[in-house]
């Protein structure tokens, strides 16, 4: 599986946030840029370290017009958890069968204490308002992602 191409139209989507709730791709086209970023685990410490650092930049994203949508494979009830406990000022997604991690190329064979399995690859995708593929970060570094996407945004994308 690959990721999809910079310049093309994101793949589309429709999951569930942790409050029941649907979130599509296609609610944001013509009004804001996204910040799509695909994570293992909810409360696991790094996903919890990149969490907590886009919950605290969350007006520097809505200054730059940005909504950042974080996609995991946790149920809701899960989720829900996650950003009660971290109040966590943003959507997570429900993307329990890893249908839309696998659409975008982030579901895939990874290696943890030499057993292997079939998990998410941490990756953030950046997706203007004509719902257009301009950025893919598939070396993140949990403590740094929050400025390292700011960065990539304030110098227009």
């Amino acid at each position: 599986m690959s990721f999809p191409k910079i310049g093309n139209l994101a793949p589309a989507f429709t999951l569930i946030n942790q409050h029941g709730e649907k979130v599509s791709l296609k609610d944001f086209k013509g009004k804001k840029n996204l910040v799509l970023y695909f994570y293992p685990k909810a409360s696991t410490p790094g996903c919890t370290v990149q969490a907590c650092g886009i919950s605290s930049s969350s007006a520097e994203f809505e200054k730059l017009d940005t909504v950042v949508l974080g996609i995991s494979p946790d149920a809701p009830a899960k989720l829900i958890k996650f950003a009660d406990k971290y109040s966590l000022g943003f959507n997570l997604l429900a993307d329990e069968d890893h249908a839309v991690a696998e659409s975008y190329g982030v579901w895939a064979l990874k290696k943890f204490m030499g057993k292997e399995f079939m998990g998410i690859l941490r990756t953030t995708f950046i997706i203007n308002k004509d719902g257009r593929l301009c950025k893919i970060l598939d070396k993140v570094n949990t403590k740094t992602h929050d400025q390292d996407v700011l960065a990539i945004l304030r110098n227009g994308i």
